[in-house]
């Protein structure tokens, strides 16, 4: 209670969400439905970038609608690393689940990665505006590492998507780890950078977000998979 008590009203409202979601996350994907799990995910990716930005026109000064919106153009761009790690590594799978593809790729995904990073920047200018910028950016690693390893343990179990061919700690691959906190990382000071900058620089920024989070699975991967692994063997 303390700590909720120390929550902005736009805080609470971001939390109280988050959770409410989740728990329309679990009923759906857990009731005994007629729909493929595919379907499921898109229609909760589908509602999930319905509201959010009808709850930040709410909340214009609180930039929860800029958020939202450069956190899904990033989303959309993601779409090439994960289609890049299955159909030219080899190393991610996305099983047939009912819905449309991009490429190999699950058709949600393309809006999927939107709510990790809007809760990833979110949490960031939280803490920043608390406390400092270097603080900040330690919360957002340990907040990105949290939410993907998170998902690296849960998703395969829907099935959503599963790694294959590469060194695993549970269900998470190794070579992901570093550059998953990279990308949380990336994604909260691409958005710091443009929220004083000009709109149209969402798009580029999110851009380079994703190339950069393909740069550096590529280099963990060869240095992980190929160098270290064999090494020990």
């Amino acid at each position: 209670m303390e700590m909720m008590s120390k929550l902005t009203p736009i805080e609470r409202e971001a939390l109280f969400f988050h959770l409410l979601y989740s728990i329309i996350c679990v009923g759906l994907l857990a009731l005994p439905l007629n729909l493929a799990a595919g379907v499921r995910l898109f229609i909760l990716v589908i509602l999930y970038n319905i509201v959010m930005p009808v709850i930040g026109l709410r909340h214009p000064k609180e930039r929860w609608f800029d958020i939202w919106l450069f956190s899904l153009f990033t989303s959309l761009f993601q779409v090439l690393p994960d289609w890049f790690l299955s159909a030219q590594l080899g190393v991610l799978v996305f099983p047939e689940d009912g819905l449309f593809k991009i490429g190999v790729v699950s058709g949600y995904m393309a809006g999927l990665w939107t709510i990790p990073f809007f809760m990833i920047i979110f949490f960031g200018k939280a803490v920043r505006d608390r406390y400092s910028s270097a603080v900040a950016l330690w919360a957002v690693a340990g907040l990105s590492l949290l939410i993907f390893g998170a998902s690296e343990e849960t998703m395969w179990r829907i099935p959503s998507w599963y790694a294959v061919n590469v060194t695993m700690i549970g269900h998470i691959a190794v070579y992901l780890i570093v550059p998953e906190i990279i990308l949380g990382l990336s994604v909260y000071l691409a958005y710091e950078f443009i929220r004083v900058h000009k709109c149209w620089l969402k798009v580029p920024a999110a851009f380079l977000v994703m190339q950069l989070y393909t740069g550096s699975l590529s280099i963990f991967y060869f240095l992980i998979e190929e160098i270290l692994i064999p090494s020990f063997s």
